[in-house]
């Protein structure tokens, strides 16, 4: 069962001058994680909103949980949480004081918000700072209070746009960690990211969107297997980097890519192991020291260079 589709979305901006989304299609099965991968200005923030039902599409339609976003915003509210690239909290109340308000905003009653914000507090490991204001907490702990925020309602699908955008790596881990537990207490979740190791930690499939457009879509080990197989990377002295890639070309069967600045030799191999104890005895007949060589899988990196032709972190042009 699909707890969200969306079908055919166009959403212009300026006028039409700016094309944000461009007859985009995507669905997530419930109990799911789907990432949505892209640079800036790809047009994942705008699929979040409209999904959110923040924002109506010029054409198309989406559904959440079986309910129409566009025909029935309202009851879509009822059943999903969100969370943006920035935490939306008062900074001059404290984090109890947060968690209680929004629970009042979803007409919880004033002792369920106060249960609920209890449980979330303790949930996400701020029960300690729950006392202070907003103002006096990092990042991290902000990120884990708007996500808290965003569960008060217990939803069934949940959107969580660059949930750690402006984090350190520690930070980082935290929140993973969390959005991992949320996963296993089954809810569905779409995530938008332009880190490209996020994708690869928890999603159960990945759509990768460019100019407003799903360019591809599948498991992270199915997206990699398009760019090939495994890359040979030899590095040798400058006076045999001519020979190594004969060499390196001859045994691979394509051309190989030359960085002259680090003296380093790569090119696809389709035989892996083989291919580079062959590339190793023929350098070894020639006299040719290697004085670094292994064998490196495809990246999500390397996909998205491969699909846009730029990396997932470029900002779009002006």
């Amino acid at each position: 069962m699909k707890s969200v589709i969306a079908e055919h979305l166009t959403k212009s901006y300026d006028k039409g001058s700016v094309m944000a989304l461009d007859d985009l299609s995507l669905d997530v099965a419930e109990g799911t994680v789907l990432s949505v991968l892209g640079p800036n200005g790809a047009g994942k923030t705008t699929t979040v909103r409209i999904l959110a039902t923040l924002l109506k599409p010029d054409s198309g339609n989406a559904q959440v949980a079986g309910i129409d976003v566009i025909k029935h915003p309202d009851k879509v509210r009822e059943v999903i949480g969100l969370s943006g690239q920035y935490a939306a909290v008062d900074e001059t109340l404290t984090g109890w004081d947060n968690l209680v308000m929004f629970g009042r905003l979803y007409h919880l009653g004033r002792q369920q918000s106060i249960n609920r914000a209890n449980e979330l507090l303790e949930r996400f490991s701020l029960t300690e700072s729950a006392r202070r204001p907003i103002k006096t907490y990092s990042g991290g702990m902000r990120r884990r209070l708007d996500l808290a925020a965003s569960l008060i309602v217990q939803p069934k699908v949940l959107f969580l746009d660059e949930p750690t955008t402006g984090l350190d790596p520690r930070g980082r881990m935290e929140m993973w960690g969390v959005i991992e537990e949320l996963v296993k207490g089954g809810v569905t979740l779409l995530l938008t990211t332009q880190y490209l190791e996020e994708a690869d930690q928890l999603a159960d499939e990945i759509a990768v969107i460019d100019h407003g457009k799903v360019i591809a879509r599948g498991t992270s080990d199915a997206l990699k297997s398009q760019v090939g197989g495994e890359r040979l990377e030899i590095t040798v002295d400058a006076n045999h980097i001519a020979a190594t890639t004969q060499i390196v070309e001859k045994i691979s069967g394509h051309s190989a890519h030359v960085d002259s600045a680090i003296r380093k030799i790569s090119a696809p191999v389709s035989t892996g192991a083989q291919a580079l104890m062959d590339v190793l005895r023929a350098l070894d007949a020639a006299g040719i020291h290697a004085l670094d060589v292994g064998l490196k899988r495809p990246s999500l990196d390397d996909v998205f260079m491969a699909l846009t032709g730029h990396v997932a972190e470029e900002e779009p042009k002006p």
